[in-house]
């Protein structure tokens, strides 16, 4: 069993940045990562990360947000700069058994695991 928690959420204007942490409890999967769903549009995977600490990241944030974890405190973050408006969402931590590659793939959502999410909100 697992649970995730995820925090760093806020409100910050076009081109600040964000660092949201996810706090894992109880089992820890082979690949993790950060999706984020907005209202009245689909859940969108944005980056992941292995146990070895090879990374893969949406093209939409490639370049801007950056993953990483720490194994010892069993925390994921998402490191996120010159935010813009449209990434206005809600940012879901998720942990998963397959590859990293599940990130991209939807189809393969169903045995995510997911945490509440935490709010990020860019104004113009």
């Amino acid at each position: 069993q697992v649970h995730l928690a995820e925090s760093g959420g806020g409100s910050v204007q076009a081109g600040g940045s964000l660092r949201l942490s996810c706090k894992v409890s109880g089992r820890w999967y082979l690949s993790m990562g950060w999706f984020r769903q907005a209202p009245g549009k689909q859940r969108e995977g944005l980056a992941s990360i292995q146990n070895d600490g090879t990374t893969m990241y949406a093209d939409s944030v490639k370049g801007r947000f950056t993953i990483s974890k720490d194994n010892g405190k069993k925390e994921l973050y998402l490191e996120m700069r010159n935010l813009k408006p449209e990434d206005t969402s809600m940012y879901y931590c998720s942990s998963w058994p397959g590859s990293m590659g599940v990130l991209l793939a939807p189809n393969m959502w169903e045995f995510n695991n997911w945490g509440q999410g935490t709010q990020v909100t860019v104004s113009s």
